[in-house]
């Protein structure tokens, strides 16, 4: 199943804020239908929101009947589709590519210009479901024979422009049939866990229970588990992850227990701008996403909430980061360093 794709001029993605109990496609030619899609979920996970935003930004610029009016429209495009979500790097490398891409052709006749757009965002696309095939290959060699891996919030195909992150490893690991296997987080508040990836390895085929977030410290404890992969949202120069709030206090168990911590990102995710995970800017989610269930409430009238939707991992924490360029151990600088654009991309 393709979550998302661009087909004559339209783009069509999944809506999986109705999953799993609906499988709900929506084709749109409006920006502000993807903007709003990102914004709400219905578009998540840091590749699928860099892909989504790139076909956003084709979408704005379509509209445009007067090359004159380009500039202004990139700069509303551009304005629309990064204030979405604030944490996911992907967003803004998207962008970053569609806006550059945008100014090399700025002189084309416009119908030339557009195909140029499309063009690069399909690019983004292709890219990611290559980064994602490498970074399963990378992943699996990681994990032990008869390996039984906690995993927390969604890393595959709705995720992704492919076959996943996390979830590609703990896939091939499957296919490979070194997997035994997997204990999934519900990941609270908006469970993504129990409604997206128990959906995934349901329909993989790949033994799977679903567990509070709250057991996995237990499970550890009894010696049931023996790794712990993860994805990402951001990962700064030192290997700080922003990743699913959750993912710290996964991390502290790991590390106290001696699971390896295993982080699964497209270097895309690498944000060559930050030094630390202090730096990275934190969403804060409505409140209403932890008070109810759908729309049962589930706590009383007027309580305070805290919500971010994402926590920092700090790198001392992680075992190792596999991207598709390879596998990178703590401590993490100096590859990734190597692996910023115009560097030796050798680890």
């Amino acid at each position: 199943m393709r979550v998302i794709e661009w087909r004559e001029g339209s783009l069509r993605f999944l809506d999986q804020t109705r999953l799993p109990l609906e499988e709900i496609f929506v084709t749109t030619d409006d920006e502000y239908v993807v903007a709003d899609a990102i914004k709400r979920l219905a578009i998540r996970g840091a590749p699928l929101i860099g892909i989504g935003a790139a076909y956003g930004f084709v979408l704005a610029l379509n509209k445009v009947t007067d090359a004159s009016k380009v500039p202004a429209a990139i700069e509303r495009a551009s304005i629309l589709l990064s204030s979405t979500r604030p944490t996911a790097v992907n967003l803004f490398r998207a962008l970053e590519r569609m806006k550059a891409e945008a100014a090399a052709f700025m002189s084309a006749p416009l119908l030339e210009f557009k195909l140029h757009l499309l063009e690069e965002a399909l690019a983004i696309h292709r890219e990611d479901e290559a980064m994602c095939r490498a970074i399963g290959e990378h992943g699996a060699a990681l994990l032990p024979n008869a390996a039984v891996v906690v995993t927390h919030c969604n890393t595959g195909r709705l995720a992704t422009g492919g076959e996943g992150t996390a979830l590609a490893v703990i896939a091939k690991a499957w296919e490979l049939r070194t997997l035994k296997h997997v204990y999934m987080d519900e990941t609270r508040p908006l469970m993504q866990g129990a409604r997206l990836t128990a959906w995934e390895l349901k329909q993989l085929g790949i033994p799977s229970t679903l567990m509070t977030d709250s057991t996995a410290a237990f499970l550890m404890q009894r010696g049931l588990v023996n790794a712990v992969v993860v994805g990402a949202d951001r990962i700064t120069l030192n290997g700080d992850v922003a990743n699913k709030v959750g993912t710290y206090g996964l991390a502290v168990l790991a590390k106290h227990h001696g699971i390896p911590m295993i982080v699964a990102a497209p270097t895309s995710t690498l944000d060559f701008t930050l030094v630390n995970g202090s730096e990275i800017p934190i969403e804060q989610r409505n409140g209403k996403e932890v008070t109810h269930i759908g729309e049962t409430r589930i706590a009383p009238e007027g309580v305070e909430v805290y919500s971010p939707a994402f926590d920092i991992t700090p790198g001392e924490l992680i075992s190792a980061i596999v991207t598709e360029q390879g596998v990178m151990q703590y401590p993490f600088r100096d590859p990734i360093k190597r692996l910023r654009p115009g560097r030796s991309r050798a680890l």
